[in-house]
């Protein structure tokens, strides 16, 4: 059941994964061509929000309600709505780091640059994006707080977000 001021593409893992980290701790969203289980320490969580475990995912009632267009056509949730979803929970690292990564493209590869626009837009981030080459990136992953693995289709459309100190107000 979403909460108020939720968005409900915030599952209770993510939810959950989001108040655990601390200052400092990074979670990588994935996008469909990322080698999330493959390369993740068994310590990590991977979070599935990419459709393809239907039946045991926490995303499974989004997908039901907003994804599902034939009999068995499950789509999942893309990054940039991961972003707009976290952006108003998690405040970003500011102490001297650059709090958002991307992967670089690789030499002759094409991209498409309406993925980091989006994703900007999404996160509400004018600041610097530090890239990361592919494999550079790839070992980064490997030291977060958590992986979830999105819908997003597009190439390099993968992200990294360093938490700040969030703000407490009573």
């Amino acid at each position: 059941m979403p909460l108020k001021g939720i968005s409900p593409v915030i599952s209770p893992d993510l939810l959950k994964v989001l108040a655990e980290m601390g200052h400092g701790d990074e979670i990588v969203l994935a996008d469909a061509h990322f080698p999330s289980h493959s390369i993740c320490p068994p310590h990590i969580p991977v979070l599935r929000a990419d459709g393809k475990s239907l039946a045991t995912s926490t995303f499974a009632p989004l997908f039901l309600r907003d994804n599902v267009r034939g009999s068995d056509e499950i789509q999942g949730i893309t990054v940039s709505r991961l972003l707009a979803g976290i952006s108003p929970l998690l405040e970003l690292d500011n102490y001297g780091v650059v709090p958002v990564i991307m992967m670089e493209v690789v030499k002759g590869d094409t991209f498409d640059a309406s993925v980091e626009s989006d994703f900007r837009s999404s996160l509400k981030y004018d600041g610097e994006i530090e890239k990361l080459e592919r494999f550079a990136f790839y070992e980064r992953s490997k030291k977060a707080f958590a992986i979830v693995a999105t819908g997003e289709t597009r190439k390099y459309g993968n992200i990294i977000l360093k938490k700040g100190v969030t703000p407490i107000t009573e």
